[in-house]
C-alpha cells in the first residue's frame, strides 16, 4: 500500500507522519520500519547494490521479496528498519542513488498496521439457529435480566462485566507527546486493549472523553462503570490524574487503577529489587534519586517507601523538589515533604551526587551521561522516559553496573504490560472492589521472583514480557492479596444450577 494516503504520509512529507525526533540513537527499530517498492534493471546485481545501499546508510535489510520478475528487471519490496523517521528518509535517498533503480512507492508499516484500527468485537456463542437466536436474544434473555435484577452480584459472573476493563483517557498526556486530545490518543488506547487480550484474557475497550473536566470525566466514568469490572485510567496529566483516581476510587465498587503511576511504580520496583540483588545492596541503605514529579514519578516515590527505601530525592523543572520552595504546587509539595526533610536543593547533577539508583520518568535528554560519574560505585540506571530517554541508555553503561529503560531493543525492558495484564487479571478472578498499595507490592515481588538466581544478571533483571510465567505469577500474587484483605473483594455467588 502506498504511503500517498492520509494514514502513510509519503517520503515527500519529512517526518514520515512523525513528530520531530532528537538525535538518532545507536540501533534500529521495527517502529521505524519501511517497506520500499521499487524496479530495478535485469543486472544480476542489482539486488546486491540495493543492500549495500541501505547499509551503508545505517539501516537493517529485513526482507528483499521479489513482487514481478521480468526478461528486462525485477520489481522488489525491500523492507527495513530504522533508528528514526529522518534515518528512514535517508535510506531511501540512498536507494534513489543506486543505479539502475527506481523508487516506486515507501509505505510505512507502523501506519499500515494501525489501517482500520486493531480491535473488533467477536461474538462468543453460535447464532446459527433460532434456538441461538431465543436463548442469546429475545425472549430468553428477558429470564437472565429478570434474575439479574433480583441478584445483582451475579452480574459479574452473567455478563462481560466479569472480564471487561475500560481503558480511559483524556488524551492529556499521551507517551512523551503531551496533550494530543482523545482522536489522536486511540491508537494508544487500542493498543492497551489488544495487550489486555494478548497478555491476559482480559477484554478491554478504549474510552477516549472529550473533556478534560475533572467533574466530567467522573462522572462520565461513574456512569459506565456498571459494564466494567475495572477502570484504567491512561495517559491522564497531572495533577489532574490525582483527584480523578481518587474520587473514583471513593464512588466506585470496582478497581480504579492508573496505570501510568501504578503500573510503572509496579515493574519500577520489580527491577530496582532484582538490580539491587546484582550490586548485592539493601533497598532500605540506597540513595534513590526520582528525576519527574509527575503522575509515574510519585507513584514510583510512594510505592519504593512502602517497600522500605528510606533515602529518596525527587527532581523536576524546579529543581530537585524541596518543601520549602513556594514555587511547587501541592502535589509536588507533599511529594517534598515526603522525600527531602533537610531541604536540599539543585539541579538533577546535584542529586546524583553519591546516588545509587536513578529513575527517570521525566524527558528526553535531560540528563548529560557524565553526570553519572557523580554517583557511588555499582549504580543503577534507570531512564524510562519515551520515547528517547533522560540519559542515552547505551552511553550509560560506562557508569553504571546495571541500566534499564523503557526499549524494547536494548536489555531490561522496564514495560508496564509486565505489570497491568496481570494485576487485572488477578482484580478480576479475585471480584475485587478495590486495589490497595498491598496488591501493588504483590504484584512487583511476583514480577521480581520470576527471575530466578541462576537466571539474575546485569542483562537480565526483568522477566521478558513474553514470558508467560510474568502474568501468572502477578495475577496469582494480586488474587491472594486481595482476598486476605477485609472488604477488598465482592460476594461470590456458589456455583451450582443456573437457573432464573
Amino acid at each position: 500500500m502506498s504511503t500517498d494516503t492520509a494514514a502513510t504520509p509519503s517520503t515527500d512529507d519529512t517526518s514520515l507522519g512523525e513528530p520531530a525526533t532528537p538525535p538518532r540513537g545507536p540501533v534500529t527499530s521495527a517502529s521505524y520500519s519501511i517497506t520500499v517498492r521499487l524496479t530495478a534493471d535485469g543486472d544480476p546485481a542489482s539486488i546486491g547494490r540495493i543492500a549495500t545501499a541501505v547499509g551503508s546508510a545505517g539501516g537493517a535489510v529485513t526482507a528483499i521479496d521479489v513482487v514481478d520478475s521480468r526478461s528486462d528487471g525485477l520489481t522488489v519490496d525491500v523492507t527495513c528498519s530504522a533508528a528514526d523517521a529522518a534515518h528512514s528518509e535517508e535510506m531511501v535517498d540512498a536507494l534513489r542513488a543506486v543505479s539502475g533503480v527506481k523508487v516506486r512507492k515507501v509505505s510505512d508499516r507502523t501506519f499500515l498496521l494501525h489501517l482500520g484500527g486493531k480491535l473488533e468485537v467477536a461474538s462468543r456463542v453460535p447464532l446459527k439457529t433460532r434456538d441461538d437466536l431465543s436463548m442469546a436474544y429475545t425472549p430468553g434473555v428477558a429470564r437472565v435480566c429478570l434474575a439479574l435484577a433480583d441478584n445483582p452480584d451475579d452480574v459479574r459472573r452473567l455478563t462481560i462485566k466479569g472480564n471487561t476493563v475500560a481503558v480511559v483517557t483524556d488524551g492529556s498526556a499521551v507517551l512523551g507527546l503531551g496533550d494530543i486530545g482523545p482522536g489522536a490518543a486511540m491508537p494508544v488506547m487500542e493498543g492497551k486493549a489488544v495487550l489486555f487480550k494478548r497478555f491476559a484474557d482480559i477484554d478491554a475497550w478504549p474510552i477516549c472523553l472529550d473533556t478534560q473536566d475533572v467533574d466530567e470525566i467522573v462522572r462520565t466514568v461513574e456512569l459506565i462503570a456498571p459494564g466494567f469490572g475495572g477502570i484504567n485510567l491512561e495517559d491522564i496529566a497531572a495533577p489532574r490524574c490525582f483527584e480523578i483516581e481518587a474520587r473514583l476510587r471513593e464512588k466506585l465498587d470496582i478497581p480504579v487503577f492508573h496505570d501510568d503511576q501504578h503500573g510503572t511504580a509496579i515493574v519500577a520496583l520489580a527491577a530496582m529489587r532484582n538490580a539491587l540483588r546484582v550490586v548485592d545492596k539493601q533497598l532500605e541503605d540506597v540513595k534513590i534519586v526520582v528525576a519527574g514529579g509527575g503522575a509515574a514519578g510519585t507513584a514510583i516515590v510512594h510505592l519504593m517507601l512502602k517497600a522500605g527505601a528510606r533515602h529518596v530525592l525527587v527532581w523536576d523543572r524546579e529543581g530537585i523538589l524541596s518543601p520549602d520552595d513556594e514555587r511547587l504546587s501541592p502535589a509536588k509539595r507533599d511529594l517534598a515533604e515526603r522525600t527531602n526533610p533537610q531541604c536540599l536543593r539543585g539541579e538533577l547533577p546535584d542529586a546524583l551526587d553519591g546516588a545509587d539508583v536513578f529513575i527517570g520518568v521525566s524527558a528526553a535528554n535531560v540528563l548529560p551521561v557524565e553526570a553519572l560519574a557523580r554517583m557511588a560505585p555499582k549504580a543503577v540506571v534507570f531512564p524510562m522516559a519515551n520515547p528517547t530517554p533522560e540519559v542515552d541508555p547505551v552511553r550509560a553503561r560506562q557508569h553504571a553496573a546495571v541500566v534499564a529503560s523503557g526499549r524494547s531493543d536494548l536489555p531490561n525492558q522496564i514495560n508496564n504490560v509486565l505489570a497491568f495484564p496481570g494485576v487485572f487479571r488477578g482484580l478480576l478472578d479475585a471480584r475485587a472492589r478495590e486495589i490497595s498499595d498491598g496488591m501493588l507490592l504483590a504484584a512487583a515481588e511476583a514480577i521480581a521472583g520470576v527471575v530466578t538466581d541462576d537466571q539474575l544478571n546485569a542483562n537480565y533483571i526483568i522477566p521478558s514480557v513474553f514470558d508467560p510465567a510474568v502474568t501468572q505469577a502477578v495475577a496469582a500474587a494480586v488474587a491472594d492479596q486481595a482476598r486476605q484483605e477485609p472488604g477488598a473483594t465482592a460476594p461470590v455467588t456458589e456455583d451450582g444450577d443456573l437457573v432464573g
